[in-house]
């Protein structure tokens, strides 16, 4: 039996899938645009660009802070049908959705691949707790990456290296957590496994979603420690200011709940 409505907008399906989100929906996700930070990704909300070295546009923090990564992408906003879709298959383990996300992933590794250099690049996914992943059964961040590997037309570029990063320490949810809060919670949980798969390499970090950008830049700066030579960043979906300006002030608590049974 499959699902007789879509589990985004409720509307019936009327073509048997393995997802159950209606094509409409699916349409409805469209890519970012508009003007973002070149190192970030960030929405530039500001009418005024500050321009950094080589005249790039970067946001107010990249130019007081020098992040661990060279760039960060992301394919879509995190919000509506993206959000939804990233939550059925991180919450409600609907799989297929994996399929539509890995796709999104490619096209974000697309915006990086310009300033990629000539060798190999290493793609490590954000890992999970051991206990973590044995609750949900797979790592989402694993699990999309192989799929945009699977469907790039140039897939011998990359090398996966899925045990590169070990997250040794269960930490709590980030959600709600100040920025600072966030890099304490984050300190220690990340190591580099077997340092010489990434010795002198260029890596492509691979995740989900890009919220403030603690979790991705802590793992980073380990990746760096380990001897990485440069790491850039590739997200499915990011938190925009203006979408977070543009949120209801009432909680998604249903989200909220399903979110914290499941950690």
């Amino acid at each position: 039996m499959f699902p007789a409505d879509c589990r985004i907008c409720g509307d019936p399906l009327l073509n048997v899938s393995r997802l159950p989100v209606c094509a409409a929906c699916l349409d409805a996700i469209r890519p970012i645009s508009g003007g973002l930070c070149s190192v970030c990704g960030e929405r530039l909300i500001s009418p005024h660009a500050f321009s950094g070295e080589g005249g790039e546009i970067r946001c107010g923090l990249c130019r007081r802070l020098e992040q661990p990564y060279v760039k960060a992408a992301a394919y879509g906003s995190y919000e509506g049908g993206l959000r939804d879709l990233i939550h059925l298959l991180k919450y409600q383990h609907v799989r297929p959705a994996a399929n539509v996300l890995g796709r999104m992933l490619g096209e974000a590794i697309a915006q990086l691949e310009p300033s990629f250099g000539a060798a190999k690049v290493a793609v490590v996914p954000v890992p999970l707790h051991a206990a973590k992943r044995r609750q949900r059964g797979f790592n989402q961040a694993e699990l999309t990456a192989r799929i945009a590997l699977k469907l790039h037309p140039a897939s011998d570029r990359y090398q996966f290296v899925g045990d590169a990063l070990e997250r040794v320490r269960d930490t709590q949810s980030q959600t709600g957590l100040t920025r600072h809060q966030r890099r304490e919670n984050l300190r220690g949980a990340f190591r580099v496994n077997h340092p010489e798969k990434i010795a002198n390499s260029e890596v492509l970090l691979v995740d989900d979603v890009f919220t403030t950008g603690t979790t991705v830049s802590e793992c980073a700066r380990i990746l760096r420690r380990g001897g990485a030579a440069r790491v850039w960043v590739a997200t499915v979906a990011r938190t925009l200011k203006a979408d977070v300006q543009r949120a209801p002030l009432e909680p998604d608590l249903e989200t909220d709940r399903t979110m914290a049974a499941h950690g």
